[in-house]
């Protein structure tokens, strides 16, 4: 089995957790997921099946959307609902003064997440360092927000809103940043991780619904296309007198293949007969293969 499962991932579940059920799911021993969804947050978590994981590098990673609530009145160590509380104030503010804050939060920003993230620093991720009592001190870092957008107050002090962000971003330590901004402290109650580059919400299953596929003997059928996640990406067609060459691995003369123009070290697809073959890069005239990924059959 080789492709893609859009996985609906439920609130306390690891990442790693729904990796292992569906490498039991479909008796594929190379099974990864990409981008890693924290244990008390729910959505989108794309799995790659057999061959699919030589394509991680390739993947379209930067356009994320989460649903999150902002509870204003308590902070916490962890920036989210599962932390111990280290600051506490009735200052609420207006829902009309988190909308303008939110403005502020938009763009290239600097974040220094909660010492319990998975940034790893020496090697060791750095809630690990936390747990053991460590002295943590994590580095600001810079990620790109496209926007924040509030759809209405909820209760007990809460705010509800859609985030659309760049690769790296921690939507908790926003929610963090907004109780700074406003002098109440604030926490992330809810997370939905709804968009992760191509995958959505809308077309993702849960691990139930593939549970079911597999015992109807239609998971394989539900896999997505290797290159569905690489439409971003240029495509070239070798023609038919490359057969060899291609299914060899062996460098394609830039001059034999047909499609988009490539810049010196620019990454496409390529197709032979209108099946993807994998992924290539321009070195001076020639294709070099950097994911050789032979069609099925």
């Amino acid at each position: 089995m080789n492709g893609f499962l859009n996985i609906l991932k439920p609130p306390g579940m690891t990442s790693a957790a729904v990796v292992a059920q569906v490498r039991r799911l479909t008796g594929e021993k190379r099974v990864g997921h990409a981008g890693t969804l924290d244990p008390e947050a729910a959505g989108v978590l794309p799995v790659m099946i057999g061959k699919a994981a030589r394509l991680f590098d390739y993947l379209v990673d930067k356009e994320k959307e989460y649903v999150a609530e902002c509870a204003f009145g308590v902070a916490t160590d962890t920036q989210d609902a599962t932390g111990k509380v280290i600051a506490t104030g009735e200052s609420y503010p207006s829902y009309e003064a988190v909308q303008a804050a939110s403005r502020q939060l938009i763009g290239d920003i600097w974040q220094r997440p909660s010492m319990y993230s998975a940034i790893k620093q020496d090697g060791v991720a750095m809630y690990e360092r936390a747990r053991r009592g460590e002295s943590v001190e994590v580095p600001l870092r810079q990620v790109h927000v496209e926007s924040i957008d509030l759809h209405g107050e909820m209760p007990d002090h809460g705010v509800l809103m859609t985030i659309r962000c760049g690769r790296g971003t921690y939507i908790r330590s926003i929610c963090n940043d907004l109780g700074e901004l406003l002098g109440c402290p604030a926490h992330m109650r809810f997370l939905l991780r709804s968009q992760s580059g191509v995958f959505r919400l809308d077309t993702a299953m849960t691990l139930e619904e593939a549970t079911a596929l597999k015992e109807t003997g239609e998971l394989a059928s539900h896999l997505l296309a290797l290159d569905m996640p690489l439409q971003h990406l240029p495509r070239v067609d070798a023609r038919p007198g490359l057969r060899k060459q291609v299914e060899n691995g062996v460098k394609l003369p830039l001059k034999r293949v047909d499609g988009d123009e490539l810049a010196e070290g620019q990454t496409t697809r390529v197709y032979l007969d209108n099946e993807f073959w994998g992924m290539a890069a321009r070195e001076g005239d020639m294709l070099v293969w950097r994911a050789l990924i032979a069609p099925e059959g």
